[in-house]
């Protein structure tokens, strides 16, 4: 393939948007495409290892925030990043935009749109996001990361394909490690709490382990992310109940540490479920109860119905729940076994192929 062959991939905010962004385009480039990306100043600090030839930066903002004058100023800014995109388009003409959802993607594809450029938007979520809604009926094709897709815009289920969720080649790496053994007795945890971090799961987890018995607590190693205010008491309540624990903010090589675990105890965002999915671990999860679409919620479910995952809502995902679901896991290793099996059922690893397929399809490259 050579020649007019740019893809414009737009994505921007978070680590959610941009690690599917960036597998797709290696994706592309694998099969000779050039690619290109819009993105918000927030994401560029993601984008030093993007697979991209030029990365472009768009005015954004969101304007479902804050009181009038705040949504009224973010308005303004979408309107200068359509106008900055338009520009580009013009200037680099791809023959498709690829847009990951989140405002940021907003300038872009409205720009594409406009330019009538073939548009290809991908959800990641179970449930539509808003700034997807808003784009869907100027959407040629909608990928969608799960089986079912909540929120589309009447009429538009034509539209709609399921490719799955793009994973990054660390992910595909951790994914042909086997599941680990109980050679040794010990019971290997990690626990995640979204880009962010989640303060429930400092709250809570050691709190669930000081609950089980001495003999119990033995038997557990824990990888666990914290946020920096919470690593101190994080590592004095598990050093105090005597149990190995490696704590941190932030760990750069997070799929290696899920495909070492043999359960993953965390929040239920499109990425890590679908990576828990392609690595085959069995977790708990909980989903983020304040997602202004529930999406969490709905992500969790589609895990929680192979039994690959136990779902908990957070007003109970207490000390004394928890505790009873780690000592159901210590005594009963098979069960984690066949979890692990059925997370692995519904995994879809080359969901990066299969959304590449589209875009090229949808160029008529």
């Amino acid at each position: 393939m050579t020649g007019d062959n740019l893809v414009l991939v737009a994505a921007g905010g978070t680590g959610g948007h941009l690690f599917p962004a960036q597998a797709l385009s290696h994706a592309l480039i694998a099969r000779g495409a050039r690619v290109r990306l819009a993105t918000d100043e927030r994401a560029l600090k993601y984008g030093g290892d993007f697979p991209a030839e030029e990365i472009h930066e768009i005015a954004s903002a969101t304007p479902t925030a804050g009181g009038f004058m705040a949504k009224a100023l973010a308005a303004l800014t979408l309107g200068k990043g359509v106008i900055e995109a338009y520009a580009l388009l013009g200037k680099i003409k791809p023959r498709v935009v690829v847009a990951f959802g989140g405002y940021p993607t907003v300038p872009p594809a409205l720009a594409a749109s406009l330019r009538a450029i073939p548009l290809i938007l991908h959800e990641q979520n179970a449930v539509m996001g808003r700034a997807n809604r808003f784009l869907a009926r100027r959407a040629d094709k909608i990928a969608c990361g799960f089986p079912t897709l909540d929120g589309l815009p009447e009429g538009l289920r034509g539209r709609v394909t399921q490719v799955g969720n793009p994973v990054r080649p660390a992910v595909l790496e951790a994914a042909a490690l086997p599941y680990p053994d109980f050679a040794d007795g010990r019971l290997r945890l990690l626990v995640t709490g979204g880009s962010q971090g989640a303060r429930i799961m400092s709250d809570v987890t050691p709190a669930a382990v000081g609950l089980l018995t001495p003999e119990q607590r033995s038997r557990l190693v824990i990888v666990q992310q914290a946020r920096g205010e919470d690593l101190a008491r994080v590592e004095d309540a598990y050093q105090r109940l005597n149990v190995t624990c490696e704590a941190a903010p932030f760990f750069p090589d997070l799929p290696l540490r899920m495909a070492q675990a043999h359960l993953v105890l965390g929040r239920s965002g499109a990425s890590t479920v679908s990576e828990l999915a392609v690595i085959g671990r069995p977790a708990i999860l909980v989903p983020f109860p304040h997602a202004l679409d529930a999406d969490q919620a709905a992500n969790a479910r589609h895990l929680e119905k192979t039994g690959a995952a136990e779902v908990m809502r957070q007003t109970g995902f207490t000390p004394e729940w928890l505790a009873g679901r780690l000592s159901h896991a210590l005594d009963d290793p098979k069960d984690l076994t066949r979890r692990a099996q059925a997370a692995k059922s519904a995994g879809i690893p080359d969901a990066a192929q299969r959304l590449a397929d589209l875009a090229l399809k949808t160029a008529g490259l």
